[in-house]
Formats: C-alpha cells, structure tokens, sequence
C-alpha cells in the first residue's frame, strides 16, 4: 500500500502497512505506543501495569506472526520516521465471511493525539480494506470513548452495545462496549 501523507502542523504524517520484517524493526516504538496507550487508559484488551517490554513482546510474539500469515495487516502512522499510531486490519475471517474485515486496537501515542493521526489511520484503513475487495468493516469500541466519535465521523454506525463486556485497564470496573459496522460501496 502506497503511504498516506498529511502535514500535521510541522510535521509531516505518513500511514503505511508495516511487514512482518518492518514490524521487527519498530519493536521498541510500536511498544511504547501500546504501553502508553494502556497506562492512560485505552481500552485494547490489556491490562495495567504494562510496560514498553510487554508491547514489545506483544508485537514480537503475536503481531508479526499474523502479519506474517496474513490474517492481520498493521497499520503504522509515522512522523518524522518514528512510529506515532497503529491500526490493525483483521482479514483472517471465517470462509463464510470473505467480504467482512474487522478494525482493532486503534492507538496514537498520547503526546500525538489530536494532531490528525487517527484520522489519517483510519483513512488507511478503509483504503486497505477497500483495496482487499472488502465491502463492510466491523469493530467494538468502550462505549461512551473518544474513539466512537471519531468512527462515527467516519461513517461507522451503532449495531449495539453489550453491558458489562469488560475490564478498564485499571481493573477497577465493568464497561460497556459499542459495535459498529461500515458498509463500503
């Protein structure tokens, strides 16, 4: 996939699908991006604490391999050539689904937020699921969070929410979770 580039203030956002081997190379940073993420209170399936070590291992041992199968496509955004953002695209759905992909763990770098980058990765995103012949995107998403909004902005509507779905990172309660879908034409 060709980079989106946007100039964000000064600087310059480019969103790129990352291989396996790119993965590798952006261990470190993609790492400090999911643990800053959870340690602020993201809702990525991860519990606090978490450390960079334990997103390094996560990307290490569970993202490259996907990558590498093809069932997952990471979505990295970039300013000045560090990783600031990441967007995952799941491909690797049941035979009865080849028309479906799903949207995961959106991240920007809690220094970076609001300076355009979740748009530009979900702008990559739904041009990759475009390019793969994908007619709808599906995701989940804690009710209520900033990150429903920007989906809504894109044009994601609510399917429903599930009470109780599960744990803020903090461990402290239940939450709810949003599904919505986006039909591509």
């Amino acid at each position: 996939m060709d980079g989106l580039r946007e100039v964000a203030g000064m600087a310059e956002i480019s969103v790129r699908a990352l291989s396996d081997v790119e993965i590798n190379g952006h261990l470190d940073a993609l790492g400090e991006i999911l643990a800053e993420t959870v340690e602020s209170g993201g809702a990525v399936s991860f519990m606090q604490p978490f450390s960079a070590a334990d997103g390094t291992a996560f990307y290490r041992d569970q993202m490259r391999p996907a990558v590498r199968d093809g069932g997952r496509v990471l979505l990295a955004a970039f300013i000045d050539g560090m990783p600031v953002g990441s967007v995952q695209l799941i491909v690797g759905l049941p035979p009865n689904q080849p028309h479906r992909c799903e949207a995961a763990k959106m991240m920007v770098h809690p220094c970076h937020r609001g300076r355009g980058v979740a748009k530009r990765l979900m702008a990559a995103l739904e041009a990759e699921a475009r390019r793969r012949g994908k007619t709808l995107i599906t995701l989940d998403t804690r009710s209520g969070d900033v990150s429903q909004h920007l989906y809504a902005a894109f044009g994601f509507e609510v399917a429903g929410e599930i009470p109780a779905y599960a744990l803020d990172p903090d461990g402290q309660r239940l939450h709810a979770t949003t599904v919505m879908y986006k039909l591509l034409t």
